[in-house]
């Protein structure tokens, strides 16, 4: 079973990295949020069912320990800016090209989400189909449709804004 386990992790981990880059901000959460996924895959891993995809289990069971860790840290992340990340960056020496200044973008504005939009959206920029998305997070496949369409409108608005002259 174990054998079975790490074949299964080995060829689906991209999935705990997307997941745990888009809900920790830095590389010490991200590294606790992947042991966290990996010990729940594990300890659910004989509830696992073969009829289904592994990365469609993989991705609710992951997602689910994402955004439980989120709610717990809600409090902690209540004391601290939106920032905090990037001020103990400023020293780098490189400057960032527009395709990285939009991803990161993208990325703040992906975690302004609520965790359910976060983790379609994160599915969607995937590219899961919507009827593995649906089954993931346990939504109707239409729900999933109107969910999309809305959230990229509210991403449009945020980066429109952004592109507007400030007219002081």
């Amino acid at each position: 079973m174990e054998e079975r386990f790490l074949t299964f992790i080995k060829a689906n981990r991209g999935i705990l990295y997307k997941i745990a880059n888009s809900y920790s901000r830095n590389d010490a959460d991200r590294n606790d949020l992947v042991q966290e996924m990996l010990a729940q895959l594990w300890s659910s891993f004989d509830r696992y069912d073969p009829q289904f995809k592994f990365s469609t289990w993989m991705y609710r069971v992951t997602l689910n320990v994402a955004i439980s860790t989120y709610r717990k840290d809600a409090n902690r992340r209540k004391r601290f800016t939106e920032y905090d990340d990037q001020t103990l960056n400023v020293a780098s020496d490189h400057e960032p090209n527009e395709l990285e200044r939009q991803v990161s973008l993208l990325n703040l504005f992906l975690s302004e989400l609520n965790e359910l939009d976060r983790a379609l959206m994160l599915l969607y920029l995937e590219e899961v189909p919507q009827k593995e998305i649906a089954a993931i997070l346990g939504i109707s496949e239409s729900n999933v449709s109107t969910k999309i369409g809305r959230t990229k409108e509210k991403l449009r608005q945020r980066f429109s804004k952004l592109e507007q002259p400030n007219d002081g």
